[in-house]
């Protein structure tokens, strides 16, 4: 079978791909000038830097977890479900990855409840079970970012290499070369202003090919128009597993058991992953829980709305002699690859749908990218540098740390990237084969800041007996079933939920019984207490003399900045807050347990209801009644996808725009300040 040829140039896959990583560079550059020179937070300090100061509020904080968490798997990958399994492969990736969003928003209380000051969650984990726990919980850790980079870099230049015809090896090593730079640039605040700005772009053009499909296109044009198409593929290509092999059911076997490995592999990619304790740290304290739970339901829009439109638009397609591989079907390796979504865009749009989805897999990765190489950033400068190496380090050193530790893991996540291409790894094998890598110290990590009887023996016994379990039940199973162990075998549904469930469940009990046979009562205030000079550290960083290149770029404002250090908090100098000020702010009244204990409960309700209605209440009963679905209740699944992903919008693009009203006052008046001295 003959591959179909790209739809668009080498030139414009070199375009977006340096193009548009360079233009967000260079927007960085300026953003980070007007940042150190008019607001309160300044980019050369440590803080700053790696937690942006923890002043983040929840609409940025929803929207950058929006991006973060919409890796090019999201995009694919829900594609390729969708097209292999019907309308319940959006439902079960949307609804078995939102879950560990909405849990996390309970970490996140209790991180600012119990370790309001950590740079990283592997500090709780060194403070309350030394050295040795803390390295295997590195080794998670590293692990878990090296597969997610490593996996968008694999995903994103796969279809930027079937659209364009680009170098799938140049397309893996300069995708990350623009984020690598603006992320230098700004530090962790630099990922959410560009975090905000993709995610209004992705919005856009998610919008774009939903309303096309469904309402301009002559190709479909209407809700009852893919039912009819959808109807006409299920006889010609029935689904296996599916109620009556129909593309228009969630009586889909093989769609709940990828729902079962979304969920494992999820949990360990979101509690493992720096990236979500890093947007937690620099959350504001009693808005930390309302960030996640926000977060998590504007994301389920994306895999939901996206793949319900082109993934199954791929299916619809199949049999037009537009499509791409017309008149054959795609090959199983293509759809594993997840080209379904770039064949069904070239089919419906052409050369503009291309370069859409081109843009908008690239705003994807680079957003989720960025987010990996802060986190893995955090972890190297604060849990080996700093730990380890130089334990008295200045706040400079840290940050030129920060920057090397970013180049570092971008040229890493490439090269692990180019092996998985090198070797025939593909999306797909990668996506369910990761959980059962990371899924044993889910629990462990999970325990660290929620059970004071967690001891150490039981953390670490969980997370290594658990990744034993997965590998065994993983390779026993792939070997049993199909009598091999090959990337095949291994990469089948049977296999990884095997693996996956292993693991996981096997580091719940494990820890859990280890623990209760010899607990440990851990004081919460010793983790409340790690970093507790951070503020006296920032205030240093405020006293300190300008650098000499600090004396040449800026003006006598900028100097002003360091000499105001006794300008009283609330008496800000000239319109412009001071590094020094914020050093000063106490934030012990909102770091309180007593005040965040309302905002607990808050999680712990409404992750475990949403989680109820998402994974049980709406599927299960029409699983288990083998319901296929009417035109009628197809067209209204259609229009609830429109209104979700309408809902997403204005919790991720338009609350934030809202909550900056402030700032951008603050940032006003410093500028008129400046201007009426130069006068």
């Amino acid at each position: 079978m003959s591959t179909p040829g790209p739809v668009l140039s080498q030139g414009v896959g070199y375009g977006v791909v340096v193009g548009v990583g360079f233009f967000f560079a260079f927007v960085m550059v300026g953003i980070s000038y007007l940042q150190n020179r008019y607001t309160r937070f300044s980019t050369k300090t440590s803080e700053e830097f790696n937690t942006a100061s923890r002043s983040i509020k929840p609409g940025l904080i929803a929207s950058g977890i929006v991006s973060a968490w919409t890796w090019a798997a999201t995009l694919l990958q829900s594609a390729t479900v969708a097209y292999t399994y019907g309308v319940a492969g959006p439902f079960w990736y949307a609804a078995g990855a939102t879950v560990q969003i909405l849990m996390f928003s309970v970490l996140a209380c209790k991180t600012k409840m119990n370790a309001p000051r950590v740079h990283t969650f592997l500090e709780i984990i060194k403070v309350r079970y030394g050295t040795v726990a803390h390295i295997i919980f590195l080794f998670f850790g590293l692990l878990t970012n090296i597969l997610v980079g490593s996996q968008l870099l694999l995903g994103g230049s796969a279809v930027v290499t079937s659209l364009t015809g680009m170098n799938v090896y140049a397309a893996i090593f300069l995708i990350p070369l623009g984020v690598c730079t603006y992320v230098i640039l700004g530090g962790l605040r630099s990922t959410f202003l560009c975090d905000y700005s993709h995610t209004l772009i992705l919005m856009v053009i998610i919008l774009y090919f939903m309303f096309h499909a469904y309402a301009t296109s002559d190709l479909i044009g209407s809700p009852a128009r893919m039912f009819d198409l959808l109807r006409e593929a299920a006889i010609k290509r029935p689904v296996e597993g599916n109620e009556g092999g129909s593309y228009m059911t969630l009586k889909s076997n093989l769609a709940l058991i990828f729902g079962i490995i979304q969920l494992c592999s999820g949990s360990g990619t979101v509690f493992l992953d720096q990236a979500y304790w890093q947007r937690a740290i620099a959350s504001k304290p009693q808005t930390a829980v309302r960030a996640y739970i926000m977060g998590g339901l504007a994301w389920f829009a994306i895999p939901f709305g996206f793949s319900t439109t082109l993934g199954l638009a791929a299916v619809a397609l199949t049999d037009n002699p537009r499509f791409p591989t017309y008149p054959n079907v795609p090959s199983s390796g293509e759809i594993s690859a997840g080209l379904a979504a770039a064949y069904s865009a070239a089919t419906l749009l052409g050369s503009s749908g291309a370069v859409a989805l081109l843009i908008v897999l690239f705003m994807a990765v680079t957003s989720c990218a960025s987010a990996e190489l802060i986190a893995v950033s955090s972890l190297l400068t604060f849990d080996i540098y700093k730990t380890y190496i130089k334990p008295s380090a200045s706040p400079s050193s840290l940050i030129f740390v920060s920057h090397v530790c970013i180049c570092i893991f971008g040229v890493t996540m490439a090269v692990f990237a180019c092996i998985w291409n090198a070797i025939g790894i593909d999306l797909g094998w990668l996506f369910l084969v990761m959980g059962l890598l990371i899924g044993g110290a889910v629990f462990p990590v999970a325990f660290a800041i929620t059970w004071d009887k967690q001891s150490t023996a039981g953390a670490i016994s969980g997370a290594l007996i658990g990744l034993c379990a997965g590998l065994t039940a993983w390779l026993i199973t792939a070997k049993t079933y199909f009598g091999e162990i090959s990337i095949a075998s291994t990469g089948t549904e049977y296999a990884t939920l095997a693996g996956n469930l292993a693991a996981i469940m096997t580091g719940l009990i494990v820890t859990v019984v280890v623990s209760l046979i010899k607990p440990q009562h851990f004081d919460w205030e010793i983790t409340r207490s790690i970093n507790s000079a951070a503020l006296e550290d920032l205030s240093a960083e405020a006293h300190a003399e300008p650098t000499t290149g600090e004396r040449q770029c800026g003006s006598e404002d900028k100097k002003e900045k360091y000499d105001t250090a006794a300008t009283p908090p609330n008496e800000p100098s000239s319109g412009t807050i001071t590094p020094d000020n914020e050093a000063q702010i106490d934030p012990d009244a909102d770091y309180s347990p007593a005040s965040l204990r309302g905002a607990f409960v808050l999680a712990c309700v409404s992750s475990f209801v949403l989680t109820f209605i998402m994974d049980f209440l709406i599927p299960i009963p029409m699983f288990l009644a083998h319901y296929i679905f009417s035109k009628g209740f197809f067209t209204a699944w259609i229009i609830i996808s429109f209104i979700w992903v309408f809902a997403s919008t204005a919790i991720s693009v338009i609350l934030p725009l809202f909550e900056s009203r402030s700032f951008f006052m603050e940032f006003y008046r410093s500028v008129r300040a400046d201007m009426g001295k130069k006068k």
